[in-house]
């Protein structure tokens, strides 16, 4: 496998980082993210990201540091490309590295005059970039956390820990608990989120009548309140789920910003949810996660942590990577019982209680 070149870390002073453009990529390139930031602690570091991810990366309330791509708007197009470019090229970036595979991210930051081009040699981009990374076969068979990791120790850079972390802004806090109290959320009770939809596709969501017996039972054995969680698009399921149910489901779905959502995760004392990015973020907000997996693999896009319990029914079919079952009947999923969900809720509810307690705002 081919080296990559060399470059002095000496006069890199801008540096802009390209973030993946899904909440779960995002949440795991946190770690290489991070990395980046302390092997340049003295340089100005900025993240280029679209609108619904870059909650991720906002460490301050002031929201600096973040560029938008956006597209769709101002940025899409032939002409939102070259406009982008021209924007990037005012800020006089040094070195850009590149999280996103696609064409497209290299061409904006070919675009950008941005002298020092990283990122993974794919779709036919080697072009446009000054650092190109093999892609290893093996690396790219793992965890997508190692994969991003794979890409800044190739720069020769160095890496630290590999489990990402989050952690609510204050300001996310304080509109999070005044939209929870809106909808009838108490902050003196427990609570207990989970997450029915899945971006990706129907192939990885359990079944909304499940998840409806699954909330009667935990408010039943816990006495919580149970809200959902999840984007707009996934309203029909959610509403699926509360047809289902006896008890009263609080529902947000498509109501809160990426940062209130994860500051009302933050306060949960269990997450329940399919493989979706929002698994990621609870996850990495150290909140007891159960994260049901069907079509897809959790040894390459699981939960990290301590306090998760993955749950996925081996068959010689799974996991299949489609958006939608090949067969129809979503076996992967039908094969996950109620009571099976319930125990991992119950396994996870004592688990580092003082921890979990004093995180709560």
């Amino acid at each position: 496998m081919k080296s990559v070149p060399a470059f002095s870390r000496q006069g890199i002073k801008r540096l802009l980082i390209r973030s993946p453009n899904w909440v779960g990529d995002g949440v795991m390139s946190l770690p290489a993210i991070s990395a980046i930031r302390r092997n340049f602690a003295k340089a100005e570091i900025q993240i280029l990201a679209k609108a619904w991810v870059a909650d991720l990366f906002r460490e301050k309330d002031d929201g600096k540091g973040i560029l938008l791509y956006q597209s769709p708007g101002g940025h899409q197009g032939i002409q939102g490309r070259w406009k982008l470019g021209r924007e990037l090229q005012r800020e006089k970036i040094d070195l850009g590295i590149l999280f996103p595979n696609s064409f497209d991210s290299a061409l904006i930051f070919f675009l950008a005059g941005i002298p020092l081009r990283a990122g993974y040699n794919t779709e036919g981009r080697r072009i446009f970039l000054t650092h190109p990374v093999p892609v290893d076969p093996e690396v790219k068979r793992g965890h997508q956390v190692n994969y991003y990791l794979h890409l800044v120790k190739s720069l020769g850079l160095e890496t630290f820990e590999a489990v990402p972390r989050l952690r609510p802004r204050t300001s996310d806090q304080e509109r999070a608990m005044e939209k929870a109290a809106a909808m009838g959320l108490q902050a003196s009770q427990e609570w207990i989120g989970i997450s029915p939809g899945a971006a990706y596709g129907s192939a990885k969501e359990w079944f909304p009548e499940r998840y409806g017996e699954l909330a009667d039972r935990l408010a039943r054995r816990f006495g919580t309140q149970i809200f959902m969680l999840g984007s707009s698009g996934g309203r029909e399921i959610g509403e699926r789920v509360r047809r289902q149910a006896q008890t009263a489901i609080v529902d947000l779905a498509g109501k809160t910003t990426l940062g209130e959502a994860m500051a009302l995760i933050a306060r949960c004392r269990v997450f329940v949810t399919n493989d979706s990015g929002l698994m990621h973020v609870a996850a990495a907000l150290g909140v007891p996660t159960v994260a049901i997996f069907g079509s897809t693999d959790p040894k390459r896009t699981g939960p990290l942590g301590e306090a998760f319990r993955v749950i996925q029914k081996r068959l010689p079919c799974a996991p299949c990577f489609k958006p939608q079952c090949p067969t129809g009947d979503r076996r992967c999923m039908d094969l996950i019982a109620v009571d099976e969900v319930f125990s991992a809720v119950e396994g996870l509810w004592h688990f580092g209680e003082e921890k979990i307690l004093s995180t709560k705002f």
